[in-house]
């Protein structure tokens, strides 16, 4: 299948940190149009960018939702009577399965709907994007496959094609559990420098991936998932389990 893609524009709500990833690397590729009622007045944008009226941002052949869950259904009800038929909306964020379920609760049947998760942030792609991954659930249509054809031959991401159950069920351990430990450890904090391992030092590059992520990119991972929590306690009973067989050596 051909990488090419017939959008003309790309529409983005929401100019957070990673809002801003996704402007560095598409507007080679295509015109981004950002609307965020934070967005200060007369801010400097990158080039191919634009500061745009909610009905102007969602009149793009691509819409994409960079917003924390929590304000999603708001947004896709703003947006809905201002999509056009054949128009493409995909969500950005660490969890899928509600993402989903507001989209194709709000939005309406004439646009197509893709969930993604780009599974890198500003700090793991401060060198470039290519090589990373990306989840992709489609959810309407069939619009992720020239979508994943792009992200392929273009951004040269790895693509995986996923359901948002199967995403949710991999990411309450895959995330839940890092974001878990680095939290922790930055709390522990200041950590060690001098004496130590590779496997620390590791640990502490995983502290400092994750320890300036907004407080709605944690919420999400440990509270929008609904797979997180059961993880979370297996992994704290048997954290409760190494202590008491140790404790009992004493």
């Amino acid at each position: 299948m051909s990488c090419h893609l017939t959008f003309t524009s790309v529409g983005l709500f929401g100019f957070g940190a990673f809002g801003r990833l996704i402007v560095q690397h598409l507007t080679p590729h295509l015109p981004c149009l950002i609307h965020d009622p934070a967005l200060p007045h007369g801010v400097n944008l990158p080039n191919g960018s634009q500061a745009a009226s909610l009905t102007e941002a969602a009149g793009c052949d691509l819409v994409i939702l960079a917003m924390p869950v929590a304000g999603m259904a708001e947004a896709c009800r703003a947006i809905a009577p201002h999509l056009r038929p054949g128009a493409v909306v995909a969500d950005v964020g660490s969890v899928k399965m509600t993402p989903a379920e507001i989209m194709q609760a709000h939005l309406p049947s004439h646009v197509a709907l893709i969930g993604t998760h780009p599974l890198f942030g500003p700090q793991s792609a401060r060198h470039g994007i290519a090589g990373h991954k990306i989840a992709l659930c489609p959810l309407r249509g069939r619009a992720h496959l020239p979508v994943a054809a792009f992200l392929r031959a273009r951004l040269e991401l790895r693509v995986i094609l996923t359901t948002p159950e199967a995403h949710d069920r991999e990411a309450a351990t895959v995330q839940g559990l890092t974001h878990l430990i680095a939290q922790t450890l930055n709390r522990m904090g200041p950590l060690p420098d001098r004496m130590t391992t590779a496997s620390f030092d590791l640990l502490k590059q995983a502290v400092e991936m994750v320890r300036h992520d907004p407080p709605g990119v944690l919420d999400a991972i440990e509270s929008a998932n609904p797979f997180a929590s059961g993880v979370r306690q297996e992994f704290l009973n048997l954290i409760a389990g190494l202590d008491r067989a140790y404790a009992g050596r004493n």
